[in-house]
């Protein structure tokens, strides 16, 4: 008899070649322990090529899923279980597995061929370079044809089910039921019978192989996570951008707009939107991002929520369109998916480097608000936020997220409908008073008229207007003060924001900063510097602009403040040219997210390092 263990959390990482359906057994995974109800974040890993070379590090893809029975935070440091379908997939994972750790290694994939493109010069699971960890070798490939061989496969078909023979020993691993899998199989391959079975019986096989040998000794059973009550779903950041515009357009009762072109990692959203024209959105795939933005502003002045989204080449396409939204006032949200760049670079790999391009990456005076959700589910919030912002001030808005939240997932707590901001809208209607640059006293909005309403014919582009009858102007004074309204206008946006919380101490030693997708790996290292007896705090931004005033104030409440994220340091010299404090800088650029575990170990030494020149 086998023995359950119970366990607080678990990191468990599918990793093979692109061909070998790591990302769907991956996904089927994650799904599978948030049905039960763990806490739970994804972090999929996919290569830049399209084809990338069979067996070679470049085009291992991989799947992370760190899932607990208390709050997670991130996809996770070091994993506890590796499936690797080859050599190469070994030897990219094997840094990210703890000692230790089971890696469930298939052996068809340490062939003298796939050792020799992964650059082993002995066989990894032959020698002792892997005794730190509890290895299991198996011919996944062979073990998995034989339970399919009655299925009547090609043999390139016949391999391809290894993945689910690998997903059944691992749902045994942690106690999975496999019905919900079976049932998705059903309905995924139901046009191919074959496959359908096949897949089915590769799983199934999977389970038993772990349950009746003694190949895996133990098993695990993590409780359900004690998540807020309400109804609940799993959704990436794409997914969640695409439904929180959609939610922001219903309550706004307008039509969605949305104007893209097939970027990585961005295409998720067009892709979704077009799944819910039933809720009045039209979905317009342009011939490229210039288009995509003009065509979206175009439907901001017929009266539309609009919307485009991008990652970093993109972006540098749309410029001169945003300044035209920024000069013409009209509402527009923008989403930048980063990817590691610059050019192509690094296109399913994250970064956060386009902050500088969000923030001042436009001709002229052109401010806009800039947002970056924290997690997955967070970005259904900021691009719901970000459409509430951009049609009361009648702005551009850039959300700024990344390669890591677009394919990440977590559990989303669906919200009531009641429970959303309103977001009231009022279009121009007295041909009398109207004037498309008279303006709300308050928010210093101006009016938005419907193109083609009897009385309330006006001209906006690009060339500066007169502030009070919107004619074009050329009058040094004029455009002055155009200048300064429209800062007034994005600077007032301060107001509809709640100044971020503090996690831990109010006042100490250290004060770590982040943005975007660092959330979880921050605030997972603020934990242990904690639990170790350091003085710390983590503050998450996730409005980079306007600029937030209480900050200096925050930051002297501590000896130390340390801003950490995925560039070269853009938000700390952004903060400390808007503070004159002091920040250390800790950055990365390999196109992985931090951990938790790099980051502890950067701010202990750069606190003892503080320390030593103060005792000198």
């Amino acid at each position: 008899m086998k023995t359950t263990f119970p366990r607080k959390e678990a990191i468990v990482r599918f990793a093979g070649d692109s061909g070998d359906g790591i990302q769907l057994i991956g996904a089927q995974f994650a799904s599978s322990v948030a049905r039960v109800g763990n806490d739970l974040r994804t972090m999929p890993d996919i290569p830049s090529e399209i084809r990338a070379p069979e067996g070679t590090t470049g085009g291992v893809s991989s799947f992370q899923v760190h899932f607990g029975a208390e709050n997670i935070f991130s996809s996770g440091d070091a994993c506890d279980f590796l499936v690797a379908m080859n050599a190469a997939a070994l030897k990219v994972s094997l840094p990210s597995v703890r000692k230790g750790g089971t890696i469930l290694a298939n052996t068809a994939g340490f062939s003298e061929k796939y050792l020799r493109l992964a650059d082993y010069k002995e066989n990894p699971l032959e020698n002792t370079s892997l005794c730190a960890y509890n290895v299991v070798s198996l011919d996944l490939t062979r073990l998995s044809g034989l339970a399919v061989k009655e299925c009547g496969l090609s043999t390139k078909q016949t391999e391809r089910v290894k993945n689910f023979f690998a997903l059944g020993m691992v749902y045994w691993l942690f106690s999975q039921s496999l019905e919900p899998t079976i049932a998705w199989v059903r309905e995924k391959f139901a046009k191919t019978p074959n496959i359908m079975e096949a897949n089915i019986l590769a799983l199934q096989a999977g389970w038993n192989c772990a349950e009746n040998t003694e190949i895996l000794t133990e098993k695990f059973f993590i409780r359900p996570a004690h998540l807020e009550s309400g109804r609940y779903r799993s959704l990436t950041g794409n997914v969640a951008v695409a439904l929180g515009l959609i939610a922001a357009a219903q309550k706004a009762r307008l039509p969605l707009f949305f104007g893209g072109y097939p970027i990585t990692p961005a295409s998720d959203i067009l892709q979704t939107l077009v799944q819910y024209k039933r809720f009045g959105v039209q979905v317009f795939q342009a011939e490229d991002e210039i288009a995509a933005i003009a065509a979206s502003l175009g439907a901001s002045f017929g009266g539309s929520l609009a919307a485009t989204a991008t990652s970093g080449p993109g972006m540098s396409l749309k410029t001169e369109a945003i300044g035209l939204a920024v000069m013409a006032e009209l509402p527009l949200v923008i989403v930048d998916v980063q990817r590691a760049g610059p050019s192509t670079g690094m296109p399913t790999k994250t970064e956060q480097a386009d902050l500088y391009q969000a923030l001042y990456g436009r001709h002229g005076e052109a401010p806009l608000p800039v947002f970056a959700p924290e997690s997955p589910a967070d970005c259904f919030t900021m691009s719901y936020e970000a459409a509430r912002i951009a049609l009361k001030y009648r702005t551009p808005v850039i959300v700024l997220t990344d390669a890591t939240l677009a394919n990440g997932s977590e559990p989303f707590k669906i919200p009531r409908e009641q429970d959303l901001t309103d977001i009231p809208i009022e279009f121009a209607t007295n041909a009398f008073e109207f004037s498309p640059y008279l303006r709300d006293e308050i928010t210093f909005a101006r009016d938005w008229a419907i193109p083609g309403t009897k009385g309330l014919e006006h001209r906006i582009g690009g060339l500066e207007k007169d502030k009070d009858t919107g004619a074009v102007s050329q009058d040094p004074s004029n455009h002055a003060e155009m200048v300064k309204t429209r800062a007034h206008k994005i600077a007032g946006i301060s107001r509809e924001i709640k100044p971020a919380k503090v996690f831990g101490n109010e006042t100490g030693s250290v004060l770590l900063i982040g943005w975007g997708g660092t959330f979880g790996a921050l605030r997972e290292a603020t934990v242990k510097l904690m639990e170790t007896g350091v003085s710390a705090a983590h503050l998450h931004l996730r409005v980079l602009f306007p600029f937030q005033k209480y900050l200096k104030e925050l930051f002297s409440k501590y000896d130390h403040v340390v801003v950490a994220e995925l560039n070269s340091g853009q938000l700390a010299r952004v903060l400390q040219s808007e503070c004159a404090v002091r920040m250390a800088s800790l950055t990365k650029t390999t196109g992985q997210p931090f951990k938790a575990e790099e980051v502890t170990v950067f701010v202990r030494d750069y606190l003892a390092h503080e320390q030593a020149i103060s005792s000198l």
